[in-house]
């Protein structure tokens, strides 16, 4: 990147010292050492072909899942090839928005069409277009909250961690407190705690349904008690489950957001991914990202436009309320052709079947000794068993047998299923656990 960073070695030295680090390096230190690469081992001399076949060598010794039991915050999802046919299209590939952006009309439809989908799946009056994932969504719509009486965030215990994590990084960065609510021993967010942490300067209380152990939260009694102190209520939800369970909107939360990675987007070992914010209208100018509206030109044709982007840190830094200036737009368009596709109906059937593949799972293992369900409430397709053995060692036999297990979690295991997850992969699961935990 040398030759692509316009800034002297005084200047990359100087940002180094104010952020007290010693080397460029220092920032990944959080990567995993195994994880890190600094070139590839070639020797000199190869021909392209010689290289490709090496390369494809390398890439042989990845390990891929056909059955896969785990999801935590990215799940597999069959996506319809025609997610791929239209967005593979040239014109699409690139969907970054122009300047002037007016002149893509293509483009900004496409954009527009994305966030009527998003307010009919969430019942909500308006969407972006669109963040980075679903734990900047998080972060970013616990800022839209704050005013000058309110200051201060919770955050229920049962968030994923990883969300938890953006949170405090983005609250730190403006000095906003952040308390985070443990969760009750059913792995709830603790009601009773969430009211009594609940002071005049809090702006903003997110509760993320289903939480990050599967539980489906009452988010009526979080809704009334949030609202109740004047603070707002950032809901975060599994755009799939919405196909069974109460919107957002019929919940009266201010603002939702959620990771779009099931509505048509691959793993891809993590990313880029879609993060997908909503709110009531009361909240519009308040949203990050880029806003498509429908207008008509002189001619009285129907065109589309950007709108309110003096939000944004390219046109007015000084007033901008976010630092998000760039737009996932291609996974956007993943998404909005993924719901095009199934329709409300096909949703609908996908979190059926997630949902019934998950709870002939959780009869199955509670078959087998030393796998109870940490929680009786309710869930939608993931659920945390005890596990009478090593976590991590199950896993690691499980993964020998070819099958990706749940996520170890707390001493337990985090269990996952999709409608990927055929009858008889789960009846294979239970049998290859049971062989591994009897010896």
């Amino acid at each position: 990147m040398g030759s692509y960073v316009p800034n002297t070695e005084t200047q990359r030295e100087e940002m180094l010292a104010t952020c007290e680090l010693s080397s460029v390096d220092d920032l990944y230190a959080i990567v995993p050492p195994e994880a890190r690469i600094t070139g590839l081992d070639l020797p000199a001399g190869l021909s392209e072909m010689e290289v490709c076949a090496q390369m494809q060598a390398l890439a042989d010794e990845n390990r891929r899942f056909s059955s896969v039991f785990r999801g935590a915050g990215a799940y597999r999802h069959y996506i319809p090839a025609i997610v791929t046919s239209v967005t593979s299209k040239e014109e699409f590939v690139t969907t970054y928005t122009p300047y002037q952006a007016e002149i893509s009309q293509g483009v900004l439809q496409s954009i527009f069409e994305y966030q009527t989908q998003i307010c009919e799946l969430t019942g909500m009056d308006v969407s972006n277009a669109s963040v980075y994932d679903g734990a900047t969504a998080a972060a970013e719509a616990v800022l839209m909250c704050l005013d000058r009486k309110h200051t201060g965030v919770i955050v229920s215990g049962t968030t994923n961690p990883q969300v938890i994590t953006v949170v405090k990084t983005y609250c730190e960065s403006r000095g906003v407190p952040v308390s985070v609510v443990a969760p009750k021993s059913d792995l709830s967010t603790d009601l009773d705690a969430l009211s009594a942490a609940m002071g005049e300067d809090i702006a903003a209380v997110y509760v993320q349904s289903p939480n990050f152990y599967g539980v489906i939260e009452d988010m009526d009694a979080v809704v009334s008690a949030a609202h109740g102190r004047g603070a707002k209520v950032v809901m975060g939800f599994n755009p799939i489950a919405l196909g069974l369970l109460r919107t957002p909107g019929e919940m009266d939360v201010d603002i939702a957001v959620g990771e779009g990675q099931p509505l048509g987007l691959p793993l891809s070992f993590g990313g880029p991914y879609l993060g997908i914010m909503c709110a009531r209208h009361e909240l519009m100018r308040k949203l990050p990202g880029r806003i498509v509206g429908e207008t008509a030109d002189a001619r009285g044709n129907r065109c589309y436009v950007l709108t309110l982007q003096a939000r944004e840190q390219h046109i007015r830094r000084e007033k901008a309320s976010s630092n998000i200036c760039s737009n996932e737009a291609l996974c956007a368009m993943r998404a909005s052709v993924y719901l095009a596709a199934m329709g409300p109906a096909g949703i609908r059937q996908v979190a059926e079947s997630s949902t019934a593949h998950a709870h002939y799972l959780a009869d199955q293992l509670g078959a087998v000794p030393g796998f109870s369900l940490r929680s009786a409430r309710p869930y939608f397709h993931e659920f945390l068993t005890d596990c009478p053995c090593d976590a991590d060692e199950l896993v690691s036999a499980l993964a020998r047998r070819g099958i990706l297990a749940g996520l170890p979690v707390d001493g337990g295991i985090l269990w996952c299923c999709t409608e990927m997850n055929t009858r008889g992969q789960i009846d294979t699961l239970v049998t290859a656990v049971r062989e591994v935990t009897a010896r």
